[in-house]
């Protein structure tokens, strides 16, 4: 693949899809390259595990009043659901909680993100496990759930990051897939599949991108890869990035969150459609807690969320494993019977997939300060967008989108500018 376009964009996730639709309003040359089979990126939704559509990575309209994406849903016909009428369900190890034992760890759990936040906005970019003490008796809850939001451990957590991030309470989700919708808002994209851009050359008048099919040449790129590529050298820069750019893509690894999809043969749970549940054990505090949806969509099914080290530590001993846990907490919730009426499975990998390499952002204690540099163009002529650039948004679809946007305007007044 020898060619010469105006801009090139790597990556057709989110970000990438939506700086495609900014410059195809544009009018001008531009191409999209994509590593791996399927565009999408962490919005990916799978119609046939389960029988009805669930997503792989993101899910919810976070901020969904001012989330984009609820307009574009809308517009394109795809069903929205409001904040889950049900009240969640929390199991704690071998039985349920009770009414109080539910308040009470809503309180704790609200003092322990209050605690960091309160860190963050004094500007003490400290561990937020340092900010919220000594853990209390439904601490393992709050840990579990600063795991779901960072995918991190709390000691990998930045208090300042975690302030900085625009929380709401209208997290809506897409019941038709969110990812099935990233895909359908962005319409036909010239996008390349299974075509990894290993290296940018920007010594030259022109960008040069080396790719498995040969080179392509550019006037401005827009690199709409995770934090994970670049920090791991996947994707090579020549000259190499200055040493504080490099230095902000490593201070925002991704972390680890992933999904177990269970199908099962008939409705092992006796609840109403989308109820939500979390799980820890208060008699083994360190273990992984899990949180889970049961009923997806109605069918006799679970999704079950797990993250942080503690389950990345399941993880590493084989997608069974995973699995096996999922069926443990809903076992000792439901009847360990419902073990033996799994029809399918299917495990999310985005932590071992190379051209991706985690979940999403979450900036180490003390460096949060660089989640800003990304903002910046490398050479006036290459522009950086992704969940990472997020702005407040960060870690979400909806930031990914809307920094795709702002990479393709910049993309465009740099082109219009050397004109």
């Amino acid at each position: 693949m020898t060619a010469d376009t105006d801009v090139v964009v790597i990556g057709a996730g989110a970000a990438g899809l939506a700086a495609g639709t900014r410059l195809r309003q544009a009018g001008i040359p531009f191409r999209i390259l994509e590593a791996t089979s399927t565009p999408g990126g962490r919005a990916a939704t799978d119609t046939t595990t389960l029988g009805v559509p669930f997503d792989l990575g993101c899910h919810w309209l976070h901020d969904a009043r001012a989330n984009p994406f609820t307009g574009l849903a809308a517009k394109l016909g795809f069903r929205v659901g409001a904040n889950n009428p049900h009240p969640r369900r929390l199991h704690l190890g071998t039985r349920f909680a009770s009414p109080e034992e539910r308040a009470q760890a809503d309180v704790e759990v609200d003092q322990v993100f209050e605690a960091i936040i309160a860190a963050g906005r004094a500007g003490r970019d400290i561990p937020a496990s340092e900010a919220a003490g000594p853990a209390s008796r439904f601490g393992p809850l709050a840990r579990h759930w600063l795991e779901l939001m960072s995918a991190a451990g709390p000691d990998a957590i930045s208090c300042v990051d975690f302030a900085f991030y625009h929380d709401t309470d209208d997290n809506w989700p897409v019941l038709d897939g969110y990812g099935a919708l990233v895909l359908a808002a962005a319409g036909q994209l010239p996008v390349t599949l299974a075509s990894p851009v290993t290296r940018i050359d920007h010594s030259g008048l022109r960008l040069k991108l080396e790719t498995a099919q040969g080179t392509l040449t550019c006037r401005t790129v827009i690199v709409a890869v995770s934090t994970a590529v670049i920090a791991s050298g996947r994707l090579a820069f020549a000259p190499a990035l200055p040493p504080d750019l490099a230095d902000a893509f490593a201070a925002l690894p991704l972390g680890f969150a992933e999904k177990v999809a269970l199908l099962f043969e008939d409705d092992v749970f006796g609840v109403p459609e989308r109820t939500a549940l979390d799980a820890i054990d208060l008699d083994h505090p360190a273990r992984a807690g899990a949180s889970a949806l049961l009923k997806p969509g109605g069918a006799p099914a679970a999704l079950v969320h797990v993250a942080g080290p503690e389950a990345q530590a399941i993880a590493a001993e084989g997608e069974g494993a995973l699995v096996a846990f999922a069926l443990d907490v809903l076992g000792a919730a439901f009847g360990v019977g419902l073990k033996t009426k799994v029809k399918r499975s299917r495990v999310t990998r985005w932590a071992d997939m190379p051209y991706v390499g985690g979940a999403y952002s979450c900036a180490l204690p003390g460096r949060a300060a660089l989640r800003a540099r990304l903002h910046e163009p490398l050479d006036e002529r290459i522009f950086f967008a992704g969940e990472a650039l997020g702005r407040e948004a960060f870690s979400t679809c909806h930031g990914a989108h809307l920094s795709g946007l702002a990479a393709a305007d910049a993309a465009l007044a740099a082109l219009e500018s050397a004109r």
